[in-house]
């Protein structure tokens, strides 16, 4: 790389030059930096190639993957590091090429570093969306990061600008002028020959422009493009023929076609139809409770071809399929993603059109509202929750609940009872049937409940962690997941299915009409092809719509963005420009590129639909289904102090002078243990829910009302 400087300008190293002259006889320092000039194209790609080679490595953590990556897909390594190579052309309108050349390089260098961190804690790569959280990472490393990581950290970074600073000030530089004009031309082909490239490997179909998983999707078609694709391309593009006068055909279409259909159905299939004879009178039923459970990468394991599994892992499930309405469900993603199926299932809308790779929760939600199913029940009466048996920062889903009309989101700091988890750690989904029934019991409305599952959730361990596995696999002998990990799975699986089986046996005697809606949100990150399915289709699960008073069963594979719209449809139930726009023109003409324009005047556009002026506004989310309450604190022998309140969990902490008491005991929902402490009578104190996240900078997800420590010992 060095050897790119002009000959006059002395760019080469003495030491470099005498190396090379003893390698080479008769070698002088004029012949070898003419020879780099010549060459300095070839070298710099050469140069990129190695730049990426390392990046593969660190985002794989095998130098083996990164190589067989290579030798494997020598065109699409070829093509990323083709776009490392333009970024480095842009040194030939400096005259400190050699600091500009090493800066460039370093910078892709940090970039695979930062994403091989990444993928050391979570299953997504290192994104464009994520560059809004980097004002964060301070905080985020102070609380998450060991001081010796921290550390070790500091002195790379620092040495990294140390070197900088002295190729700035000592490194050769061009005494000459840069041809500037002649080398932007240089630099132009180069963007412009990535450019054709990328379209012939797309054209081949070498690398995609739609990422159905995007970890994936990273290992497929490299790093570099990947992040340049998720980087630039977010959101939805204009429509060719966008316009208020097409938006107000369609709309138009949409009540005609609805206006036919109800002629012709006014009698038949909605909740009215149900029979008197399960308990519920024909008045109750034109508002039952609607709930929504997205069952965490959850698939029948007998659709895998080449598993034998000793018993079927899910019966319970299947026997619903057969008497209730059930069907395929198409998704947006498969191993990874499952906000993306919730978005579609939230808002009726299609990710296909987004950004490769993006996650709406991610870009535009985080920006303003956007129409959904909970904003559209709330228009009929109803209360809007969230239930997850998660964490509550994770996918930033605290924050884009309040664009999504939700009033209430229970995540695992809210419940009592989490210490029941899987042998790699996620909270069991039994928990889930409590806080489904106590969100049906807040509220004298009927209730919307949208329900995340997440016990099935990966990785599933290739050791054998299950004793005495409830359901023997055999067949997965030498693939990527063996048959350790499929015993895991089915197992997860099973006791998913026997959750399935509490929830509709309890749902099944509530005195008010509730239907059911669950799902799979994806496949799990097993390596399964298509080959490997009977189905022949990664992005599919199985759907069921049970419900407690006698619906007819009417089965229909669907896409995620259309399981709303249906199951409003057959409650009777005709609101929203989404979901009126799904229930009139699915399976019509011009179907995909007309919902293509309305979620682009929706969110990008000048929302026609609304005519100019968005209905929808954000609201705060109440944390927990009852919030938490302290009422009084208790001087205990030893100078230990007990706290008396209503609605703790096993996240509570005691709050003093904003500064958490990590040695809060959580004994029970009414008290929390402080041991031994000495708290000044003016001190302002408070329970705080400390978040379970390890990567986010926000501990306290709510407190209550600090007190003064004086006011809260002096209640009886």
């Amino acid at each position: 790389m060095i050897g790119l400087e002009e000959t006059e300008n002395r760019s080469l190293s003495p030491i470099v030059v005498k190396h090379m002259k003893k390698r080479i006889p008769h070698l002088n320092k004029e012949r070898v930096i003419r020879f780099c000039n010549r060459a300095a194209v070839f070298l710099q790609f050469l140069a990129s190639c190695l730049v990426y080679f390392a990046m593969e490595w660190m985002s794989r953590h095998s130098a083996e993957e990164a190589w067989q990556y290579m030798t494997g897909k020598p065109l699409v390594f070829l093509f990323n590091a083709m776009i490392i190579f333009a970024t480095t052309t842009i040194v030939f309108l400096f005259r400190r090429r050699i600091f500009v050349r090493t800066l460039i390089f370093t910078f892709w260098l940090l970039m695979g570093a930062i994403n091989g961190v990444i993928l050391g804690s979570r299953v997504t790569p290192f994104t464009g969306p994520d560059l809004k959280l980097i004002s964060d990472a301070s905080k985020i490393a102070k609380n998450y990061i060991t001081p010796f990581v921290l550390i070790g950290a500091v002195v790379l970074v620092a040495a990294v600008f140390a070197v900088l600073i002295i190729l700035f000030r000592k490194a050769p530089r061009r005494t000459e002028k840069p041809r500037f004009w002649r080398n932007l031309v240089l630099c132009a082909a180069a963007f412009a020959a990535v450019f054709a490239v990328g379209q012939v490997e797309l054209n081949a179909r070498l690398i995609s422009n739609y990422f159905g998983n995007i970890a994936f999707a990273y290992k497929d078609y490299g790093y570099p493009y990947c992040f340049l694709v998720t980087l630039f391309d977010t959101g939805i593009s204009q429509p060719k023929g966008y316009s208020e006068k097409m938006l107000s055909r369609i709309e138009a279409d949409v009540d005609r076609r609805l206006e036919e259909a109800e002629e012709k159905t006014s009698e038949s299939g909605t909740a009215q139809a149900a029979s008197e004879a399960d308990g519920f009178a024909a008045a109750d039923l034109e508002q039952p409770n609607i709930v929504f459970l997205q069952l965490e990468s959850f698939m029948d394991p007998e659709l895998v071809e080449f598993l034998h599994l000793s018993e079927d892992p899910m019966p319970y499930y299947r026997q619903l399929m057969e008497k209730y309405s059930s069907g395929y469900l198409r998704v947006p993603v498969v191993g990874a993603g499952t906000v993306n199926t919730e978005f579609e299932c939230i808002t009726g809308m299609s990710l296909h059109y987004f950004g490769a790779g993006e996650y709406p929760y991610k870009t535009i939600l985080q920006e303003q509202p956007c129409e959904s199913i909970p904003y559209i029940l709330q228009k009929n009466g109803y209360a809007t929750h969230v239930v997850h048996n998660n964490e509550a920062n994770f996918y930033t889903r605290r924050d884009v609940f309040a664009n999504l009309g939700f009033e209430t989101f229970t995540s695992e700091e809210y419940m009592p009872n989490t210490a029941n988890v899987t042998e790699t750690g996620w909270v069991k989904d039994a928990v889930l049937t409590e806080q489904i029934v106590q969100c049906l019991d807040a509220t004298e409305k009927p209730d919307y409940i949208y329900t995340i599952s997440v016990q099935g959730h990966g990785d599933y361990p290739t050791d054998p962690v299950v004793e005495d596995p409830p359901i023997a696999v055999t067949g997965a002998e030498g693939r990527e997941q063996n048959n350790n990990s499929w015993e895991y799975y089915c197992k997860q699986i099973h006791e998913m299915d026997q959750f399935v089986k509490e929830l509709t046996d309890t749902l099944r005697h509530y005195p008010e009409p509730v239907v059911l809606v669950m799902y799979g949100d994806h496949l799990p990150t097993m390596g399964l092809t298509t080959r490997d399915l009977s189905n022949r289709y990664l992005f599919q699960t199985e759907y069921i719509i049970w419900d407690n008073f006698g619906m007819k069963k009417q089965d229909d594979n669907l896409s995620a963005y259309q399981i709303g719209a249906e199951v409003l449809n057959r409650l009777g139930i005709h609101d929203g420009v989404i979901v009126r726009y799904h229930q009139a023109r699915r399976n019509t003409r011009n179907y995909q590129s007309d919902l293509e324009m309305i979620q682009y005047d929706m969110l990008y556009g000048d929302h026609y639909v609304y005519g100019g002026t968005v209905p929808w506004k954000s609201r705060a989310v109440q944390m927990g289904i009852a919030p938490v309450a302290l009422d009084r604190v208790e001087e205990l022998p030893g100078g230990a102090w007990m706290f008396y309140g209503s609605n703790f969990t096993a996240a509570s902490k005691v709050e003093i002078d904003e500064k958490l008491c990590e040695e809060t005991v959580y004994l029970n929902a009414g008290q929390l243990y402080l041991p031994a402490a000495e708290i000044a009578p003016e001190a302002m104190v408070s329970v705080a829910q400390k978040s379970n996240s390890s990567q986010t900078a926000a501990r306290v997800l709510t407190r209550t009302e600090p007190e003064p420590f004086a006011d809260l010992t002096g209640r009886s």
